[in-house]
């Protein structure tokens, strides 16, 4: 079935009334008729399932036939801080991860980001919104992840202190492998930041050091900084079992 993240501002005790831009989803793009079901979800792990009863120009209404806890999302809550790259690749990191099951990002301007404004960076913060959502939704989330807004890099080191365990992945650790940092791990919030595709200056390395972060190594061979966060996204779930 159609799964759409629409606001909990549409639900009804019995019925849903989708918001306009699902609307022309379900009656132009998707086509659905009056009796087909879908899945609605009001982004709190809740999802709903309705059977449309009113599919008109003006809006589309269902009716809700029962509703469950969504069994996909994973027990340890992920936030990856990500430095901001060229527009393909840092969409796909958003869209992959959430696949897989990341629950937060922040994008992060460090000192060989190739994106140095900020601004520039949050004026883009609604279409990844709906990569988010698109991503969620066509992998069986019952969350949209998290967008934080755009950080410069001693930000994002603030908000890693924040997280009951926050890591940074380095090509250059090479007595600390991401397997050991978060074998003894058992709470339920940690954060990894993965640099840009130059990688962080060996200041920066220093400063998150001082500050209390441990570097990880995701292994002895260099990568590139999309796959390095959907490699270090799978294995943390994995290995925390949060991919069960």
């Amino acid at each position: 079935m159609n799964r759409f993240f629409i606001s909990p501002n549409c639900f009804d005790l019995t019925f849903v009334k989708f918001d306009d831009i699902t609307s022309h989803q379900i009656r132009k793009v998707l086509r659905l008729k009056s009796g087909d079901k879908v899945i609605a979800l009001d982004g709190s792990g809740m999802e709903y399932t309705v059977e449309l009863n009113q599919i008109s120009n003006d809006q589309c209404v269902g009716k809700i036939l029962s509703s469950q806890d969504s069994n996909a999302e994973p027990r340890v809550k992920l936030t990856l801080l990500v430095g901001l790259t060229q527009r393909d690749k840092f969409e796909w990191i958003l869209q992959k991860c959430t696949e897989i099951g990341a629950t937060a990002f922040t994008p992060v301007i460090t000192s060989r980001s190739l994106v140095q404004d900020i601004r520039s960076a949050e004026q883009k913060i609604s279409r990844w919104q709906s990569i988010l959502k698109e991503a969620a939704e066509q992998s069986g989330r019952g969350v949209i992840p998290i967008l934080n807004p755009p950080v410069l890099y001693l930000q994002a080191l603030e908000q890693l202190r924040g997280h009951e365990l926050g890591m940074i992945a380095y090509e250059g650790e090479n007595k600390e492998p991401l397997k050991k940092a978060i074998k003894k791990f058992s709470g339920k919030n940690l954060g990894l930041m993965i640099g840009p595709e130059g990688g962080l200056s060996m200041e920066e390395v220093q400063r998150a050091k001082q500050s209390g972060l441990i570097t990880v190594s995701l292994g002895p061979r260099i990568l590139r900084m999309e796959t390095a966060a959907v490699v270090a996204t799978a294995l943390i779930l994995h290995d925390l079992k949060s991919l069960d």
